[in-house]
């Protein structure tokens, strides 16, 4: 008897903190470049010039990639497979608005299943500088929200993203 009401107490406790924990994410940091929007634009909706600033390309720079559609393109897949730092998965281009922003289906399959939206904003500040906005967004649903309580994910990811934008505006601004 009192095994079962451990059981119903550790069912209850985890109910409770699915109820409490968040049921969803963004994290997005930003720069401004030195340089126009249409630029900018043009060169960021290429999801395979990713290769030349993601921080997860520099941490597995031999990892396997495929690609299938045309670079640019609603519809264009980027396909990986790496190490244990950056797994497995695929990045699907969903939405394209010309010069304002783009969206990113991310389904991570390896070390855990995911999917996220991942999108990139646009603005000009001045004529020859432009502000990049890059996120991602997601849902966590329950009882895998409870991680969240642990797990600091903004601290986690928000690092990679300053890094990546820090190269991406030393490759545009060059």
């Amino acid at each position: 008897m009192i095994f079962l009401y451990i059981i119903l107490g550790i069912v209850a406790l985890v109910l409770l903190l699915a109820l409490i924990a968040p049921k969803s994410y963004l994290v997005q940091r930003e720069v401004l470049i030195d340089k126009s929007l249409p630029e900018v634009f043009q060169y960021i909706k290429l999801v395979k010039n990713q290769n030349d600033w993601s921080p997860w390309k520099q941490k597995d720079p031999n990892m396997k990639q495929e690609y299938v559609g045309t670079d640019g393109e609603v519809g264009f897949i980027s396909k990986w497979e790496g190490n244990k730092d950056v797994g497995t998965g695929e990045q699907e281009i969903i939405s394209i608005e010309e010069n304002k922003r783009m969206e990113t289906q991310l389904r991570f399959f390896k070390p855990w299943k995911s999917q996220s939206v991942g999108f990139f904003t646009v603005d000009e500040v001045a004529p020859k500088q432009t502000k990049v906005v890059w996120g991602f967004k997601g849902v966590n649903p329950i009882p895998f929200n409870v991680m969240m309580l642990f797990f600091n994910f903004e601290k986690a990811v928000g690092k990679d993203f300053e890094d990546g934008l820090s190269k991406l505006k030393e490759i545009l601004e060059k």
